[in-house]
């Protein structure tokens, strides 16, 4: 059961962020993109008050993702892309992005926190932060 609602072309744009933030990375950290996508839309809270859908966690403006200005997002999604979307729109989750509502490419190690949110692990190039349970329930519920 899917712990979002989206459409097809939903699926699809989380696929075109997916592998655009996440595949040199292999799909593993593609789909660790895709955990963090889907829990902005879930959570609610923080920065994500109010993003209810894909398109709004897409391009949420400030706070959404770089990749949206790089001409290789707006390449059509490929099916092994959309597969990758559809199992974290359907629940699966992965750590260290279980429960990251952020993350970065730091040029070295991952900092212990980024703008007070806490490391969950990193991920070949790309390091996850979950925020607290008390400042983001819903996150932690699914």
């Amino acid at each position: 059961m899917a712990v979002i609602q989206t459409t097809n072309e939903g699926m699809k744009l989380l696929a075109r962020l997916m592998r655009a933030e996440a595949e040199g990375d292999g799909q593993m950290g593609m789909l660790l993109v895709g955990n963090v996508g889907v829990n902005r839309v879930l959570a609610d809270c923080l920065d994500f008050r109010g993003i209810r859908t894909i398109r709004q966690m897409v391009f949420q403006s400030p706070g959404g993702f770089e990749a949206v200005q790089k001409s290789y997002f707006y390449q059509p999604a490929r099916a092994i892309d959309v597969r990758l979307a559809n199992r974290v729109i359907q629940g699966q989750r992965f750590d260290p992005g279980r429960y990251a509502l952020w993350f970065f490419r730091p040029p070295g190690a991952c900092p212990p926190t980024w703008f007070n949110q806490t490391n969950s692990g990193r991920y070949k190039s790309h390091c996850f932060y979950i925020p607290s349970r008390q400042n983001c329930r819903k996150v932690f519920m699914f």
